[in-house]
């Protein structure tokens, strides 16, 4: 074992690594792996890009908010600062927000004044705040604030939602520092390769989504559960099921309710801003102009953070507490053509959606504007057939079963594709999107999509 390995498998819990690429890195980098492990792990690692040389058409990390280099750099030169120590602020919203308070304080910028109306000082006012400034260079300085004011609070709400959608793949796996993931390399490669199947793609199919726990995580587990010193907290961030926090201290499964519960709320304030009155809430089908993948990203880290708060009530036997205020999942949007295409194959509204329907929106739950307890949402999942406890209502969803290794598929907008230079010229092309093939590669394509490229079940027009 090296820590250049570790050092590897912990930048993936920030990232999207396939789950082959962390089978064959754990493999090639652990000699502790008993004969059964290794063969288990074999199934996935033989699949790996690593080993042939070449690539994924798909990226290996989620998409991170621009930071704000190109105005810092326009700072040190509009007021004489040294460009090199400002640097390490570009993605740190606390930070800029200090530099941006220092850069006002020379021109007599009072915090959240913006107008360039109403809040620059005359010639007068300047000359008393002892500013020598020629009122072009004033009013390029004050242009400039405003605007990394403004920059900042984008970023600060960009990575806020990067943040949530990290919690919504793969819960906590963020939190665990690097020194304390190197700390207990068996816990660690458990948790590197769950995280990389809780990060796979969704698939445009009928089907639901993928269960993360597979025979290979299955076997990383069980090696956690024979090891006497396993870090539980540290697993507990990417399987926080019940049975594992209950391993945690009093005061660990404490402080991870709380987290939670923050989680929990904070998204639920995201999603109540974000909410289009307009939707019928029956079909969750997204109406123009709604921004579906902000919601459909919050929704997921919300459903995910009340997860692992029940999973939390549960190991603290606290479930009682749901007797008082028991908010309800959250149901993605939907686009009209997969909702067609549902429809065409006779599956229909996920029955979920009729339950979500018929309970008050969670954000009003939670801030106490609207009432809804545990038998409200156990009345509504019998009105609707639903199991209010196995599709997790009112109580931890019970664990699934563990699924059979599959190969990840290249995809290109959720439809899977032969191999990756295919996917890779699809994408460019603009294929699959909707939309029609952009110019430079209709002849390529010949006009179409040769047959056998395309590997997923697809919906024809006359379905929709």
């Amino acid at each position: 074992m090296s820590t250049d390995t570790l050092a590897v498998l912990h930048a993936s819990l920030d990232g999207r690594e396939r789950p082959e690429e962390i089978a064959d890195i754990i493999l090639a980098g652990f000699d502790d792996l008993t004969g059964r492990e290794r063969a288990v792990l074999e199934r996935a690692a033989k699949h790996s890009y690593r080993r042939h040389g070449w690539y994924s058409s798909m990226y290996a990390d989620f998409a991170r908010p621009v930071g704000a280099g190109r105005q810092l750099s326009a700072l040190a030169h509009l007021f004489e600062r040294d460009e090199a120590d400002l640097a390490h602020a570009a993605v740190d919203p606390a930070e800029l927000r200090l530099i941006c308070a220092g850069a006002a304080e020379s021109i007599r910028l009072l915090p959240g004044q913006r107008s360039f109306k109403h809040d620059r000082l005359d010639r007068g006012q300047r000359a008393t705040h002892g500013i020598d400034l020629p009122k072009r260079q004033y009013n390029r300085r004050f242009r400039f604030l405003t605007r990394l004011a403004a920059k900042i609070d984008r970023l600060e709400t960009e990575l806020r939602k990067r943040e949530l959608m990290l919690v919504g793949r793969s819960g906590l796996a963020a939190d665990i520092t690097a020194d304390r993931f190197a700390a207990d390399p068996v816990a660690a490669r458990f948790v590197a390769y769950f995280v990389a199947r809780k990060n796979l793609r969704r698939q445009f199919s009928l089907s639901g989504r993928t269960n993360p726990y597979d025979k290979i995580a299955d076997v990383l587990f069980q090696r956690c559960l024979a090891e006497p010193h396993t870090d539980w907290w540290m697993v507990s961030r990417a399987y926080p099921m019940p049975d594992v926090v209950s391993r945690l201290t009093l005061e660990e499964r404490g402080a991870l309710l709380g987290r939670w519960s923050a989680l929990m709320r904070g998204a639920a304030d995201l999603l109540r801003r974000s909410w289009d009155p307009s939707v019928d809430r029956t079909t969750m089908i997204v109406r123009r102009g709604m921004d579906s993948s902000t919601w459909n990203t919050v929704a997921q880290a919300y459903n995910t953070a009340r997860a692992g708060w029940l999973n939390a009530l549960a190991a603290c036997g606290a479930l009682d507490l749901l007797d008082v205020a028991c908010p309800g999942k959250v149901m993605r949007l939907m686009a009209a053509d997969l909702a067609a295409w549902h429809r065409s194959a006779g599956s229909g509204v996920d029955p979920d959606t009729a339950v979500w329907a018929s309970l008050p929106l969670p954000w009003q739950v939670l801030s106490g504007e609207a009432a809804c307890t545990r038998e409200t949402v156990a009345a509504a999942c019998r009105t609707h057939g639903v199991d209010a406890e196995a599709r997790g209502w009112v109580a931890p969803r019970p664990t699934g079963g563990v699924a059979a290794f599959e190969p990840t598929p290249e995809l290109v907008h959720g439809v899977s594709v032969a191999d990756p230079v295919w996917a890779a010229l699809l994408r460019n092309a603009g294929a699959l999107s909707g939309k029609k093939i952009k110019p430079g590669y209709v002849h390529a394509l010949a006009g179409d999509i040769p047959a056998g490229v395309v590997t997923s079940d697809l919906p024809t027009r006359t379905e929709l």
